[in-house]
């Protein structure tokens, strides 16, 4: 049989596909980004750089994807491929665990009588944090012996409906709560649990968001990390961006109504590992779908708190 030259050529294979190209066709028409994100890495591949992946997406998918953080996506796309959404959370959280600290009130919440403010469920007559009748409500409970009443860390809330809480990268709107929230009478004082220094004060003026806010920036066993403070009083005693903070140094006041987003007098208080891209506006809640992610960027804040585990039950 006659042989064409061509049939003692070696067989042509196909060109590696680029990795960021290849994750980019990926995404293309997907409703959830992010779980698309996560679904189109492997665990031991490359972190893909953000920047590039956006800019290797067709027009529309690129453009949601720059209206989100893009801290959040590398977040993401690290979880996928390392296991961890932020390098070294789980000695962190650990650390944290053990280092000696301050209470946020005085008295210690963890050594006075509280009360479990869980959103749904077992207590239907409780009016929503955010409707002025809570007020007389947790007064009566206050004239029963209760000191401080407890928000829930990783509860999954209903009230944020507003548009703050959506996102252009997925339907899933974010209402997971990422922090302790500590009810008490406003003007309390709040005292800093660790040393540490001013990185942000900020007024998040938008309806049900933080009001005047405190983040600080920490430093344990070489691991930076940040403690958030929200629904504050319009003054911080002598605080100014970059100073310093001791350990049972009052740092802020709980701000009532007007000025705290419309809340019941309350702090939100909140660990970060990793700030994203944000600055002083940090999500306080995140998406129910993603909780692995958020949980290593925003640990439990009872690491610090350490409240009694009855305390969260009703």
């Amino acid at each position: 049989m006659h042989r064409h030259p061509q049939d003692d050529m070696p067989a042509q294979t196909a060109p590696p596909q680029d990795p960021v190209q290849r994750l980019a066709r990926s995404l293309a028409g997907q409703a959830d980004l992010y779980a698309a994100l996560r679904h189109g890495l492997a665990p031991g591949e490359a972190m893909p750089d953000i920047p590039a992946l956006i800019a290797a997406c067709d027009p529309a998918t690129a453009a949601r994807l720059a209206a989100v953080d893009a801290g959040l996506l590398a977040a993401i796309a690290r979880k996928a491929t390392t296991g961890s959404a932020v390098p070294g959370a789980d000695r962190l959280r650990a650390d944290l665990a053990q280092v000696p600290t301050h209470p946020l009130f005085l008295p210690d919440p963890a050594a006075s009588l509280t009360m479990a403010l869980p959103t749904t469920g077992p207590r239907p007559d409780m009016p929503a944090f955010s409707d002025p009748a809570f007020d007389p409500w947790f007064a009566a409970h206050q004239a029963g012996g209760i000191r401080y009443g407890l928000g829930l860390y990783g509860e999954n809330r209903t009230v944020y409906a507003t548009p703050q809480f959506a996102d252009a990268a997925s339907p899933e709107r974010r209402t997971i709560h990422l922090g302790i929230d500590v009810f008490a009478p406003a003007g309390t004082p709040v005292y800093a649990p660790l040393p540490g220094r001013v990185r942000h004060l900020t007024y998040n003026a938008d309806p049900l968001d933080y009001g005047h806010t405190l983040i600080l920036e920490h430093a344990l066993n070489g691991t930076r990390f940040f403690t958030l403070y929200g629904h504050l009083a319009a003054t911080l005693p002598g605080l100014h961006p970059t100073g310093r903070v001791e350990p049972g140094q009052i740092i802020a006041h709980l701000g009532d109504w007007p000025e705290n987003g419309g809340w019941a007098p309350h702090i939100h208080f909140q660990i970060i590992t990793d700030l994203l891209a944000t600055d002083g506006n940090f999500f306080g809640v995140g998406h129910g779908g993603l909780m692995d992610v958020w949980s290593d960027i925003s640990p439990d804040p009872n690491l610090l708190l350490r409240l009694p585990a009855a305390s969260f039950k009703v």
